[in-house]
C-alpha cells in the first residue's frame, strides 16, 4: 500500500454499524419489527396492515402456540446505513390523521434508530381505514349494519 494512501477499507467503515474491528448487520425482519412495536405505541393506532392481511393474520393467531406478528402493515428498504420504512394502519374514529401519522414517525424514527444505529431516511404511513366507535371486531362483517330507516322512525 502506497505511503499516504488509506485503505479502501478504511474508508468504507464509518458509522455506528461499520467499525474497524468488524461490521454489525441487521436483518430487514429486526427494523419491520422495531418499527411495528413503535407505531403500536402511538394513540390512535387502531391496528396495522389492509384489511386482507389484517384478516389472515387474525385467522394465524387462533392457531395454538402462534405468535402476533407485529411486522404486519410494515415495510422496509435497507441498505448498510440508511434505512426508509413504509407502515399501513387502520385510524381509531376521532384521532387526527395528520397528529397520528406525525406521531408514528417520531416514534419509528427514535425507535429505530436508537435500537439499531441505522438512519431512517423516511417513515411513509398509509391509513387504510378508520375504525368506527359501533364496529366490533367479533362481528366479522356476518351481520349487516343497522338500517339507518330505524333510526329515522
Amino acid at each position: 500500500m502506497p505511503q499516504g494512501s488509506p485503505s479502501v477499507d478504511a474508508d468504507r467503515r464509518e458509522g455506528p454499524l461499520q467499525t474497524p474491528r468488524g461490521d454489525t448487520t441487521i436483518e430487514e425482519s429486526v427494523v419491520q419489527k422495531l418499527a411495528g412495536m413503535a407505531t403500536r405505541e402511538v394513540p390512535g393506532v387502531y391496528a396495522m396492515g389492509n384489511a386482507a392481511r389484517r384478516a389472515f393474520s387474525s385467522m394465524t393467531e387462533r392457531i395454538p402456540g402462534s405468535q402476533t406478528n407485529v411486522s404486519n402493515g410494515v415495510t422496509v428498504e435497507k441498505g448498510e446505513r440508511q434505512a426508509a420504512i413504509d407502515v399501513s394502519i387502520v385510524v381509531e374514529y376521532g384521532f387526527s390523521v395528520v397528529e397520528v401519522s406525525q406521531g408514528i414517525r417520531r416514534n419509528v424514527i427514535r425507535s429505530v434508530e436508537n435500537a439499531t444505529g441505522l438512519e431512517v431516511l423516511e417513515v411513509n404511513v398509509n391509513v387504510t381505514d378508520v375504525h368506527l366507535p359501533e364496529e366490533n371486531e367479533d362481528q366479522g362483517g356476518d351481520q349487516p349494519a343497522p338500517s339507518p330507516a330505524k333510526n329515522l322512525q
